[in-house]
């Protein structure tokens, strides 16, 4: 009863601040969580999961004491309830401490499967998915509306053991780690993973506005487990990056493509943060500064 409680005020102290609408929440939120917990969520019959929404897989639920269901429906701004960028930071993270022991199960009922592959390919997300156009899990299990209870932790009997989406709420994804790992500090035992950029700052000098500048920043696993990158991010809509999508041993480097269009004149110094399968969640970053005449 006490984790219980626990599990609503770390939920609910993290979205709203004014005292009586916190309470009302809470009180919704309870409500909500007794509802779910330990609710046995059911699964369509001859799933067939997909990569890229090109390619089937022979992918298939697996038999695990956790997983980890999301449900994504067609309402509203899916880019923004996806942000697949923070799951596949919080997959390697979770892969990290459980050895690749907890399988998450995507579910998607889009109202425009371009907008999905666009965004899967964009964000380079290669991890099996379901396009659920008829809606059929969301049917056998009747969903809350709420998007962020639209995801949930499950035991081996597929009955909800964490209701919410930890990668909206840091207390949901805290919660998330401590059930599937069974510690108070889950952090404690993931294997060391880190990383360092061989070049941290480059210097394209003075160029043209018409021309392009590229250049690859390498990054090295100086860590004891394999590196993996998650996603690369720039301070400039003119610079765009690309990057090795492997995981590499430590002792070997990844590489991170940067190609520069300049769209106006003057001088710039940009930075590329590099964000990886970390602990600490601490990203390698590089700068790249120039004169655009």
């Amino acid at each position: 009863m006490k984790t219980f409680y626990l599990y609503i005020l770390l939920i609910a102290t993290t979205f709203f601040s004014c005292h009586y609408e916190q309470k009302e929440k809470e009180n919704k939120i309870a409500h909500l969580v007794s509802e779910w917990q330990g609710k046995q969520i059911l699964f369509p019959e001859n799933l067939i999961f997909i990569r890229y929404l090109t390619d089937t897989t022979d992918f298939q639920i697996p038999e695990s004491d956790y997983k980890v269901l999301i449900y994504v429906d067609s309402i509203g701004c899916t880019s923004c309830k996806l942000q697949l960028h923070k799951w596949k930071e919080l997959i390697e993270y979770t892969d990290s401490a459980t050895q690749g022991k907890v399988p998450f199960l995507f579910f998607f009922h889009p109202k425009d499967t371009k907008e999905i592959r666009y965004l899967l390919k964009r964000d380079g997300f290669d991890r099996p998915i379901y396009i659920d156009l008829e809606d059929q899990l969301n049917k056998l299990n009747k969903f809350p509306a709420n998007m962020t209870f639209q995801t949930f932790l499950l035991d081996k009997d597929n009955k909800v053991a964490v209701l919410g989406n930890p990668v909206h709420n840091t207390a949901v994804k805290d919660l998330y780690l401590k059930q599937i790992t069974g510690k108070d500090n889950p952090n404690k035992n993931i294997p060391k993973i880190t990383a360092e950029a061989t070049q941290t700052e480059i210097d394209f000098g003075t160029f043209g506005k018409s021309e392009v500048k590229e250049t690859t920043i390498e990054v090295r696993n100086i860590g004891d487990n394999p590196l993996v990158i998650v996603d690369v991010s720039t301070t400039c809509g003119c610079t765009a990056a690309t990057y090795d999508k492997r995981p590499t041993n430590p002792g070997e480097s990844l590489r991170v493509g940067i190609k520069m269009t300049p769209k106006d004149t003057g001088f710039f110094d940009e930075v590329v943060t590099i964000k990886y399968n970390s602990i600490n969640n601490q990203p390698v970053k590089a700068k790249i500064k120039g004169n655009v005449r």
